[in-house]
C-alpha cells in the first residue's frame, strides 16, 4: 500500500492506506487537542479562526493561526518536492522513507514534551505537529492519486456524498452496471477514510488521557515501523524478482 506500482492502484491498497494513515491522523490531531487544546490538521476551522481574530485585533494568536497555517502548507510542500525528487530517482519506497521520517520526527517530538513539556509553552509544538501533518495529508494524497486524504476529511465527506450520489444514480439506471460498481468502490474507500479518522480520534484522546506522551510515542514508533515493514517487503520482492530474471531457466 505504500508503494508506487507502474500499475493502477486497486481500491484494496487505498482502503488499508486510509485505514492505516487516517486513523494514525486521527489519533494524533485528538492527542493535541488534549495535550495543546488545538487540532493541527484541522485547516478549515484554524482559517476560519483567523477571521476572528482579525475582527477582534488579536495579533498574538492571529500570528499562531496563520502560523499553523503556514505550517500545514510548508509540510505538504516538502513532501511534494521530495516525492517529485524521489521518483525522479526511481525510488519506489519514497512514500516509505518519507513515513519514516515523519514517524521518527514524532517520536522524537514525543520524547521531548515527556521530559520539558509545560502548558505555558507550547505553541511551537503545535506548529511542528502542523507540519507534520501536512507532510502526512500530502504524501497519502499523492500515493492514492487525490482518492485518500487523511486529514482533510471536509472534502472527504464531500466525496463520499457525490461517490453515493453516483452510487444510488448508477443503481436507478439499468444502463450502468458497470458505472455503479465502480463508484461503490470509490465510496467505501472514502468512508473506510472518514471513520478510520474518527475511530483515531475517539481512541487517541482516550489514549493521551491514559498515557499522555507515551502515547503519541508510540504512534511515531507505530509509522516508523510500518514503514519500515513496506521498504523491507519491497526490498525482498526486488531482489527475489532479480533471482528469478537471472535464474538458468530465464537466460
Amino acid at each position: 500500500m505504500l508503494i508506487k506500482r507502474k500499475r493502477i492502484r486497486s481500491h484494496l491498497e487505498d482502503r488499508w492506506l486510509a485505514l492505516v494513515l487516517a486513523t494514525s491522523a486521527g489519533t494524533l490531531n485528538a492527542m493535541a487537542l488534549g495535550a495543546f487544546g488545538f487540532f493541527p490538521s484541522h485547516m478549515s476551522g484554524n482559517t476560519s479562526q483567523i477571521s476572528t481574530e482579525v475582527s477582534t485585533s488579536n495579533l498574538k494568536d492571529l500570528v499562531f493561526l496563520t502560523t499553523i497555517l503556514i505550517a500545514f502548507i510548508a509540510g505538504a510542500f516538502s513532501a511534494r518536492v521530495t516525492v517529485a525528487a524521489g521518483l525522479n530517482k526511481k525510488l519506489r519506497t519514497i512514500y516509505c522513507l518519507i513515513l519514516l521520517a515523519e514517524g521518527a520526527a514524532l517520536a522524537l517530538l514525543s520524547l521531548f514534551e515527556l521530559r520539558f513539556y509545560t502548558a505555558a509553552v507550547n505553541r511551537e509544538s503545535v506548529v511542528f505537529l502542523a507540519f507534520l501533518m501536512g507532510i502526512h495529508n500530502a504524501t497519502s494524497t499523492q500515493l492514492s492519486n487525490g482518492r485518500v486524504r487523511s486529514t482533510h476529511i471536509t472534502g472527504t465527506v464531500t466525496d463520499a456524498g457525490i461517490a453515493l450520489g453516483s452510487v444510488v444514480a448508477g443503481w436507478l439506471s439499468r444502463n450502468d452496471k458497470t458505472g455503479w460498481r465502480s463508484q461503490y468502490m470509490v465510496l467505501s474507500t472514502h468512508l473506510t477514510t472518514l471513520f478510520s479518522f474518527v475511530a483515531g480520534g475517539i481512541g487517541g484522546l482516550l489514549l493521551y488521557r491514559l498515557a499522555g506522551f507515551s502515547a503519541m510515542l508510540a504512534v511515531g514508533v507505530f509509522l516508523m515501523v510500518v514503514a519500515t515493514s513496506a521498504i523491507v517487503i519491497a526490498l525482498y520482492t526486488t531482489r527475489k524478482r532479480r533471482i528469478r530474471s537471472n535464474s538458468p531457466q530465464n537466460a
